[in-house]
């Protein structure tokens, strides 16, 4: 895999920080939202795909940034 540039390396940490915020608020919500008891669980099941979708583009960045690399 090539070296990314600064520029692109710099939209994809910001991309990951932006989606690990999102992924943390989900988490939230859903937890509260399955604790109250009103919740609909057709909702709660949107918002854990959203999440678990979300939970696969931060890895895909994060291989990105990070490769693995086989020493």
């Amino acid at each position: 895999m090539l070296p990314l540039d600064k520029e692109t390396e710099a939209r994809l940490g910001l991309e990951l920080a932006t989606k690990r915020q999102e992924h943390a608020d989900l988490d939230a919500a859903i937890h509260t939202l399955a604790a109250s008891g009103l919740a609909d669980i057709t909702l709660l099941q949107r918002l854990k795909k959203r999440k678990l979708a979300l939970k696969d583009r931060i890895v895909a960045i994060e291989r990105i940034i990070l490769p693995d690399i086989i020493a």
